[in-house]
């Protein structure tokens, strides 16, 4: 049975460091996208507000003129502005996948937050780990963010840039039966002709492997710079505008055999990228590579994963105290023998009972 909808991606530069600006036009793609048909849109990553391309361009020093102003405009779960996002989604009826900054108390995250049609949170996922630079701007995420959700129109998950890169992350995605998937990209502006690896030919290479390896739909929504953004950020630099150039849009859309099925637009256009898929195709891509099904080899690789959601600081009250000194206390008595191993294994024993009030 055929199970056919249409699907936009978002190629545009962000409102770099204007919030409020960015949410007037996440509302406008999202009404575009809904006025041709789609039921779900997606957008670049960190598009609110902006890819922070400064901290790949010079010094910690000279960043610091944007620490503050990217802090401000970063979006916190539960603001007005992530009301506002909903609200269209709900409007519009159709799903939307963002990629944003998101503000937590006093740190930042490569996030993607998914609404559904009637403008409930689907999900909140976070980048696991930040790629280089990008690590001293934001914090990581855990187990939990590996995450793909049961929606109306399927299966859907998200991962950002170069998580497409983390083997065991993609594999943990295949193996929850994922048939949409969000694939956020900032901008393939960065160091063109002197790091291939951050260009389009490498980047859309592994959205349409990912497509392929996971036998489903990729909607791959890429950023672009603008003059303005550039000079913004260059600041009439010649060595600096070389590595962030006007341009660096390239969002494709994936079948799950690998074929771009996406309507095309210049790497310099703004607009909506958008095609047609067809859920009944995944069987078929399937019948002949399911990674984590029957192409899998059990016996030989597995993964191990931890899906729990980790925090910086818990309460003793919420610990099984009991069930985590009786998981310790074998690896000391197997560590120590004779006389000091039962001493040790005694001194354990009493505090466990301390702690535990037993």
């Amino acid at each position: 049975m055929s199970e056919v909808f249409k699907v936009a991606a978002v190629q545009a530069a962000p409102s770099f460091l204007n919030l409020a600006e960015g949410i007037q036009r996440v509302e406008a793609y999202i009404e575009e996208a809904a006025s041709k048909g789609c039921k779900l849109v997606a957008f670049p990553e960190t598009w609110l507000p902006g890819y922070p391309n400064h901290i790949w361009l010079g010094p910690v020093a000279w960043q610091m003129q944007f620490v503050g102003r990217y802090f401000d405009n970063s979006i916190e779960a539960g603001s007005e502005e992530d009301k506002a996002i909903a609200e269209a989604a709900r409007r519009n009826n159709i799903q939307v996948s963002i990629g944003v900054s998101e503000r937590d108390g006093g740190s930042l995250y490569i996030s993607q937050w998914h609404y559904g049609e009637d403008g409930e949170i689907i999900s909140r996922r976070r980048k696991l780990k930040p790629t280089h630079v990008e690590r001293t701007v934001f914090g990581e995420g855990d187990g939990s963010d590996l995450a793909v959700k049961e929606t109306s129109i399927g299966r859907v998950g998200q991962l950002s840039c170069w998580e497409h890169l983390q083997p065991l992350s993609k594999y943990a995605m295949y193996a929850q039966n994922e048939q949409i998937h969000c694939a956020a990209w900032p901008n393939f502006s960065l160091y063109r002709g002197m790091a291939y690896a951050l260009g389009d030919a490498v980047n859309n290479a592994a959205s349409m492997i990912y497509a392929v390896e996971g036998g489903c739909y990729v909607i791959a929504p890429c950023a672009t710079v603008s003059k303005a953004q550039q000079e913004m950020l260059c600041q009439g630099d010649p060595e600096k505008e070389a590595m962030c150039q006007v341009g660096g849009g390239y969002t494709k859309i994936y079948a799950p055999d690998g074929q771009s099925i996406g309507s095309e637009i210049g790497e310099t256009e703004e607009g909506l990228v958008i095609a047609d898929i067809d859920l009944s195709m995944i069987p078929y891509a399937k019948a002949v590579a399911d990674p984590a099904g029957h192409y899998a080899k059990k016996d030989a690789t597995q993964l191990l994963i931890d899906r729990k959601k980790r925090d910086a600081v818990v309460e003793v009250g919420d610990l099984n105290v009991e069930a985590v000194f009786n998981q310790s206390l074998p690896e000391i008595e197997g560590n120590n023998e004779g006389t000091e191993g039962k001493q040790g294994a005694s001194l354990f024993n009493k505090a466990k009972a301390l702690v535990s009030g037993k």
